[in-house]
């Protein structure tokens, strides 16, 4: 332990040290704060703490992975598995599984994925008749999740002030949430939610607040209020609490994120200790100097500025360019010299605010057979063969989940058609039971058929037998999932959709890829179940492995600046920055320039030895060729102002030298102009 100590620098070593009572670590990017954060849980084992009593919490599963890994590293496998280590939505899953009967939830439940929710969402909006056309579906879900966040209801919206276009969200989001409820399943907000309902229960309280003695939250500055309201009531009992963050990478208010969580901690806690975390150990000193430069600029934020431990560097480029196809050749260009030169791809980070802004990249890369990766592609949880596997498996874990078993029913075909399933939907909604149940309940159901819901019922009965074949407390979920697809004759459907032998084979690889998942999930679980194992699959899908699948494919890496967060790359470019891009063009009107600063901070300190940015004087759109104009944070990152002059380095000048020039002689002539 004290030589892990000694490896810390005095910043670190305070905030490692510095246990009892309230601490907010403000900390950089780059500056180390994984390590401090693990080596604090290892010193508060080594002080004799209960691995039971410390509970951790980050927003991502890979950090959360990351941070057990690294403790187990130091502490030793047996006590890290005591501890409590994950995101907020693990959390909180577990915790209402403890406490469903009291939400009455006594036959249990599952979680509805993001592709589920959009679904329940498509349908809520026929139901009401609001065309598609007045209301994107995708707006509706992102418009009531940031609702849920900031701990409003239906109600809020249907008798608040809003305009015509907000009651319409608030009905939908009520036979949203009821539709949720009659089919006993949870969207990953309401996982919040819910928490929050119990947690404000004071018998329940009561006992949360004895239940961890130290707590820690990584990225603090992403709390939203549900996740602040949380920490506050475990917290609450011995006030132990650290929380590490920095507001200069406050990115995700536009899903709930609260950056005056961080900014008021102090207001929160009176007695909570302060630590800066300032010396960067990822960027050089150019990149720093840069970073700082541009972040100055916003007003809510913690004084504090980075330090580079790496040394000087490379300068720091800012090229002008024609347009976004030259600015992806010149791009590519660079790179394919700097590899001739002994640099890989995978060394190459692409960065733009916008997905829109990767095609011309994909272009020029596939042109020259430059192998690279898109994040946020399709994930592998989004092909068709897999959600159809995982809505078989959430139908046997819930026979009430609507939107599971609609995937499924004719999946193979099974010849019920759409009028039936609409008029037994509408008889669900009437009677307020599930779907499954209405099917049942066919002969009763006027305009239906007893032939035609006869697929639905077989269907039922054989996914009901299956499941008996199994014990509830399951270690022998692939061989459940194997009996399952071989009852409901799911290669018949692969090979039907398919033609080609080789797609066959692919797509089928997907299927067996899930019972491969049920495999490792059994063998590391000493109680596994089927519903944690679907627990397990969808707090995870949305890790997507493209950043890791750059590395090993050695491929350059294109991404949003939002997706960038928490990674680093040797070289970065930086492109598209040109004002109503980066900043975009709604963040005036929302007031919001402060956020996309700090996105742009965000992708500036990815950079480890070489940041090049770039934009471009022409951008088609609609067309047309616009003129654009540079972005206001390129003036900034050179220290200066609005109105003064900016002459940028161009793919003719690679140095700059000719543009340093003439920014010497411009700054000679406003000397002898007075």
């Amino acid at each position: 332990m004290q030589r892990l100590l000694k490896s810390l620098n005095p910043e670190q070593l305070d905030a490692v040290r510095a246990t009892e009572g309230p601490l907010l670590v403000l900390a950089g990017a780059g500056t180390g704060k994984t390590r401090v954060i693990t080596v604090r849980i290892a010193y508060l084992l080594s002080k004799g703490a209960d691995p039971g009593q410390i509970l951790a919490m980050t927003f991502t599963n890979k950090a959360a992975k990351e941070m057990q890994e690294r403790i187990a590293a130091i502490v030793g496998k047996t006590k890290a598995a005591g501890l409590v280590v994950g995101t907020f939505h693990s959390f909180c899953l577990r915790f209402l599984r403890e406490h469903k009967a009291q939400l009455g939830w006594e036959r249990g439940f599952t979680i509805c994925d993001s592709q589920d929710q959009l679904l329940a969402i498509k349908a809520a909006l026929r139901e009401l008749h609001i065309p598609e056309a007045r209301l994107k579906p995708r707006d509706v879900m992102a418009r009531i999740s940031l609702a849920k966040n900031r701990g409003l209801s239906p109600a809020a919206l249907l008798e608040g002030p809003g305009d015509d276009e907000e009651e319409l969200v608030g009905k939908a989001w009520q036979r949203y949430q009821d539709g949720l409820t009659r089919t006993r399943r949870a969207d990953f907000d309401d996982l919040l939610i819910k928490s929050l309902e119990l947690l404000r229960r004071p018998e329940i309280r009561a006992v949360q607040r004895k239940r961890f003695r130290y707590l820690l939250v990584d990225e603090y500055q992403d709390t939203n209020g549900p996740q602040f309201e949380i920490v506050q009531a475990l917290a609450e009992g011995y006030r132990n609490l650290c929380v590490v963050g920095d507001d200069d990478q406050s990115i995700y208010g536009w899903r709930g994120a609260d950056i005056q969580k961080i900014l008021g901690f102090d207001r929160t806690y009176p007695e909570a200790k302060v630590v800066r975390l300032e010396t960067n150990y990822r960027s050089t000193e150019q990149v720093i100097a840069c970073a700082n430069r541009l972040i100055v600029n916003n007003t809510s934020r913690h004084d504090k500025a980075l330090r580079s431990a790496a040394g000087p560097g490379e300068p720091i480029m800012v090229v002008q360019m024609r347009n976004e196809t030259i600015e992806a050749e010149e791009v590519v260009r660079e790179m394919t010299d700097l590899v001739r030169h002994g640099h890989h791809y995978d060394d190459f980070a692409i960065l733009f605010r916008t997905a829109l802004q990767a095609r011309p990249f994909e272009v020029e890369l596939r042109l020259k057979q430059i192998p690279y990766v898109l994040v946020g592609g399709m994930s592998f949880f989004d092909r068709k063969e897999v959600r159809d596997v995982l809505a078989y498996l959430r139908v046997l874990a819930n026979p009430d989940d609507e939107t599971s078993f609609l995937r499924i029913l004719n999946s193979p075909p099974r010849g019920v058609g759409k009028t039936t399933q609409d008029r037994i939907i509408a008889y669900a909604t009437q009677q307020g039971i599930s779907t499954c149940e209405a099917f049942r309940r066919g002969a009763e159901i006027e305009g239906v058929a007893q032939n035609r819901v006869a697929p639905a019922i077989r269907l039922l009965e054989n996914l009901r037998l299956v499941r008996a074949e199994f014990p509830d407390k399951l270690h022998a979920i692939p061989a459940l999932i194997q009996r399952m697809l071989e009852v409901v004759g799911y290669r018949d459907e692969v090979d039907r959709i398919y033609s080609d032998e080789a797609e066959r084979g692919k797509r089928w690889e997907g299927v067996e890829e899930v019972v491969q998942f049920a495999t490792n999930y059994t063998e590391e679980r000493r109680r596994p179940t089927l519903n944690g194992f679907l627990d397990r699959l969808t707090l995870t899908a949305g890790d997507g492995p493209e950043a890791e699948d750059a590395k090993r494919r050695q491929a350059v890496t294109l991404m949003t600046l939002h997706a960038s967060k928490g990674l680093e790359f040797p070289r970065v470019f930086l492109v598209g920055l040109e004002e109503n891009l980066l900043p975009h063009r709604r963040s005036a009107v929302e007031d919001t320039i402060e956020e996309e600063r700090r996105l742009a901070y965000v992708g500036i300190t990815r950079a480890q030895k070489c940041l090049r940015m770039s934009w471009c004087g022409e951008r088609a759109r609609g067309g047309q060729m616009i003129k654009r104009h540079p972005s206001r944070f390129l003036l900034e990152v050179q220290g200066k102002q609005a109105g003064e002059d900016w002459i940028p380095a161009g793919p003719d000048d690679p140095t700059g030298n000719k543009a340093k020039k003439k920014r010497k002689s411009a700054k000679r002539a406003r000397r002898a102009r007075g």
